[in-house]
């Protein structure tokens, strides 16, 4: 559950290439360089920039090596992109279809560029077919025998000037698009025109020009803010844990009931692994085994386990077990349990269905004028734990004024962690300008960092991870502030960094405002 941060000098960085770059300036003016007359005079019938040029450098890699020597005086351009068409090598790639290179490579030097699935959700938001991946250069038209040499090494695609002609970045951003005009194991790399595809593929590169230079805008030094804390809270790890150490111990599948947290990322790897995500016990075979996700369950589903025979293991996160708790006892003590939270939510759905004859969901101060408890006097209150601390505590503030002798919990129910991240990322939001948050859509918690940055005045958007972020987001940006979620893995906050230097020099500076330390330990069917 490590998170590595890259470590950015201010004034210097050094790639995964092992190059030394200094970021682009604000509002770079893009230079495109295309092997052929054909590829250049498409890309030119796609720009809309005025500053915006293209220099055709002919075909092959002396050439590209020649056009680099001539192009990359310093201040003579701001961002560079490498466009041209190029062969496809895997058979699920068909004409026109763009790829936008992660590393280029000639066989002996290779080139990272990071920050290419960015690019490419960008040309695919724009309705282009587009995927990231590696780029072979090859100093010859390459035949079939060894495209499947190139494409069993991972490469999609192949061309002849890419390696050469990134090398004309120097310390400036850098980025490959190339069209596909032929693709499949047994078809040949001819000229464009000349070949089935080739218009398909000059069309691709006209109309990604536009977003070239939509890239180009966005390319600036810029500081990364890094909330802390961040990513995974104690529960979250233990949920995941369990789930891993159950499929350790008993073999795939294992089915768990829900998300076992709100991350696509988390799931998906879980999935690869064995588990199986059901929304309900009835897609759970019986006797098999099923774990309870973190954000727990109501009395109800676990008698229905339990009469299904089902071997059950509750990954419940500790925290919403103590509101549970809080809900029965008030309950027995004959409360009416108005219960702060969002409905639909899985843990406020679980904590309703442990007293459900005595507990009300009050989700906004109007819901509290509209409340009739029984007694007046028997009145209490619980909160979902990832809520927003101001929303809970507008509304858990009319709760008292309208009943003063209101009982609270024993203890804040609003969990620790959600507490620190909103602290966390309302420090870095007061000096950026923009927030991103990493985290799913159904996170509760991370929806409301969102929220949180924006009641600071501060534009903020919740992405699942790099591909999210979108290019005009970044236009005049010179500050984000970076924060993830409590269920988002640590290995996203790494990516969008990583993405982001893409664009030019990023500086990162974390700013902690606490240090966690909380450990759960493991239900007794998992501890090995």
């Amino acid at each position: 559950m490590t998170e590595i941060v890259p470590q950015h000098r201010p004034t210097e960085d050094v790639d995964t290439a092992g190059r030394a770059t200094v970021g682009a300036a604000a509002n770079a003016e893009l230079l495109v360089l295309a092997p052929l007359r054909l590829e250049a005079n498409a890309v030119r019938r796609g720009l809309r920039e005025a500053s915006s040029r293209v220099q055709r450098t002919g075909m092959g890699p002396t050439r590209a090596a020649k056009a680099v020597a001539r192009e990359s005086q310093p201040d003579s351009f701001g961002a560079l992109v490498v466009m041209g068409t190029a062969a496809g090598l895997t058979d699920d790639l068909s004409p026109g279809d763009l790829v936008v290179a992660t590393e280029v490579s000639d066989g002996s030097t290779t080139t990272a560029l990071p920050g290419a699935d960015l690019l490419a959700a960008e040309l695919r938001r724009a309705g282009l077919p587009a995927r990231a991946g590696k780029i072979a250069s090859v100093s010859k038209i390459v035949r079939s025998a060894d495209r499947g040499k190139l494409a069993a090494q991972g490469y999609l695609a192949a061309d002849m000037e890419s390696a050469a002609l990134v090398g004309g970045a120097g310390d400036r951003p850098v980025a490959v698009i190339r069209a596909v005009s032929d693709s499949g194991l047994d078809a040949g790399t001819l000229r464009p025109g000349m070949v089935s595809g080739g218009l398909a593929a000059l069309r691709s590169l006209r109309l990604a020009a536009h977003i070239a230079e939509r890239w180009a805008a966005a390319c600036r030094e810029r500081t990364v803010l890094l909330a802390g804390p961040r990513s995974f809270c104690a529960g979250v790890e233990r949920a995941i844990e369990i789930v891993e150490r159950a499929l350790d111990l008993r073999g795939a599948p294992v089915y768990v009931r829900k998300q076992i947290v709100h991350n696509t990322r988390v799931v998906s790897d879980l999935e690869q692994r064995g588990a199986v995500f059901v929304d309900e016990l009835d897609e759970v075979p019986d006797g098999a085994t099923v774990v309870f996700s973190a954000h727990g369950v109501s009395p109800a589903v676990r008698s229905a386990a339990a009469e299904r025979g089902l071997s059950v293991i509750d990954a419940t996160c500790p925290l919403v077990s103590k509101v549970h708790a809080e809900a029965r006892r008030f309950a027995r003590e004959g409360y009416t349990v108005a219960l702060i939270g969002h409905a639909g939510h899985e843990e406020v759905e679980g904590t309703l269905g442990e007293a459900p004859g005595s507990t009300v969901l009050v989700q906004t101060v109007d819901d509290v004028a509209s409340l009739s408890p029984a007694d007046p006097a028997k009145v209490a209150y619980l909160m979902q734990t990832t809520l927003a601390i101001d929303e809970a505590a507008d509304v858990s503030g009319a709760l008292r004024e309208r009943f003063p002798q209101m009982r609270a919990p024993g203890s804040d129910d609003i969990c620790y962690a959600t507490t620190n991240r909103q602290a966390a990322v309302r420090a870095v939001a007061a000096d950026a300008d923009l927030v991103l948050v990493a985290g799913s859509k159904n996170s509760s918690n991370s929806v409301r960092l969102v929220e949180r940055s924006q009641r600071e005045g501060t534009q903020a958007h919740l992405i699942d991870g790099a591909s999210d972020i979108e290019l005009s987001w970044l236009s005049g940006v010179s500050v984000v502030g970076l924060t993830a979620g409590a269920s988002a893995p640590p290995a996203v906050v790494s990516e969008i960094i990583a993405a982001l230097s893409g664009l030019g020099t990023v500086t990162v500076t974390e700013r902690i405002t606490t240090t966690e330390s909380v450990q759960f330990g493991l239900p007794r069917e998992v501890r090995r």
